[in-house]
């Protein structure tokens, strides 16, 4: 999802999220849990801190091992977190700019187990990832995950072309209509009518250059 070894070219987004975590694990990592799950997936990244440019840098982390220990503690406590959809693999030290970070890559939720929240009570710590930050859900929009998970859920290739597409993003900051169409399972219809409906929906950008369109994941 992300190429660690050109940290720097990378910008906190709707699927990357910074914390530099030198005072130990910290406690808005829930709220970005909550909010990857409930939205489209993404990458937190402990021992990373945003620079004035907003490009990412790793940091010297303490002990980055605990760190792991201590997220699945409480990742594994129903009083704290109503769910955990992760497994051992998506938890794990990788090294960046020759230091060790933590990688947790946090998938989107099945609509069964929406809303992912925080705490006991769904209203309260529900989350949803929004640019490059995290914001805490309406009433209206936990009522809406709650229905929406008592149905049966329906399976829409395009929720699997958004995902190719968005991850392809994540991994190289921009791309054009072309880059897209070459994709599995991608025609340049298709590709030229998914990238419209993420522009729609304000997830992704199109930018005209040299009157060429390219597209990028949205900021805050």
């Amino acid at each position: 999802m992300i190429a660690l070894e050109q940290l720097g070219k990378y910008k906190e987004n709707n699927r990357i999220e910074a914390k530099e975590a030198l005072g130990g694990l910290p406690v808005s990592i829930w709220e970005t849990y909550s909010a990857f799950a409930n939205t489209l997936g993404g990458i937190i990244l402990l021992g990373v801190e945003e620079k004035k440019d907003k490009s990412l840098h790793a940091v010297d982390l303490p002990d980055p091992i605990y760190l792991i220990e201590e997220f699945w503690r409480i990742i594994n406590d129903p009083k704290k977190v109503s769910v955990n959809i992760l497994t051992e693999s998506d938890v794990q030290t990788d090294c960046a700019d020759g230091k060790t970070i933590v990688v947790i890559r946090v998938p989107r939720a099945e609509t069964k187990d929406k809303p992912v929240y925080i705490g006991s009570d769904p209203i309260s710590g529900t989350y949803r990832r929004n640019g490059d930050g995290d914001y805490h859900c309406t009433a209206e929009e936990v009522g809406a995950m709650i229905r929406e998970a008592k149905r049966r859920p329906k399976k829409l290739s395009a929720c699997d072309s958004t995902d190719i597409i968005i991850e392809f993003l994540t991994d190289h900051v921009r791309c054009t209509k072309d880059d897209i169409a070459v994709l599995p399972g991608m025609t340049p219809d298709k590709a030229d009518a998914e990238l419209k409906k993420l522009v729609s929906e304000g997830i992704v950008i199109a930018e005209e250059e040299s009157g060429s369109r390219s597209y990028r994941l949205k900021e805050r």
